[in-house]
């Protein structure tokens, strides 16, 4: 079984893709697939999967949560606040800093996914003011 991070999933369309934790393309993840509800399936969940030949490429099969508490994301139940941690060193090579593409790409995925009803304006009024405040602290490369 392979392990990967749940990129784009829509519940509606009953598809999306998955980033496999080796490395590679990203794989077809399909809703007939998934062993669990699909209101578990969200961008950032941790799975794992069987690889598959599709008709257009790789998809996982027989896919359900990760096996590892601390990997993979529960919506079952509220969660406890992370604990904080010091900032973060710009200069250590294990931490990354998004592109503000990169990171525009994230804020506006989690924007749609944790409130759909919001418009078009709104969510580019939010993207552009979060934009500004990471590219001020350092949270982005400018």
């Amino acid at each position: 079984m392979a392990t990967g991070k749940v990129i784009r999933f829509d519940e509606v369309r009953g598809y999306g893709f998955v980033s496999p934790d080796g490395g590679g393309s990203d794989v077809f993840l399909h809703v007939n697939d998934l062993l669990i509800d699909k209101s578990l399936i969200s961008p950032g969940v941790v799975v794992s999967f069987a690889l598959e030949d599709g008709d257009r490429g790789l998809k996982a099969s027989a896919v359900s949560l990760a096996s590892d508490p601390l990997l993979s994301a529960s919506r079952t139940g509220p969660r406890a606040a992370p604990a904080p941690s010091a900032p973060a060193d710009l200069d250590d090579p294990t931490c990354e800093v998004l592109s503000v593409k990169d990171f525009t790409d994230e804020v506006t995925e989690t924007l749609l996914v944790s409130k759909p009803a919001l418009t078009g304006e709104q969510i580019l009024n939010v993207r552009e003011r979060l934009v500004r405040a990471a590219v001020s602290h350092g949270w982005v490369e400018a």
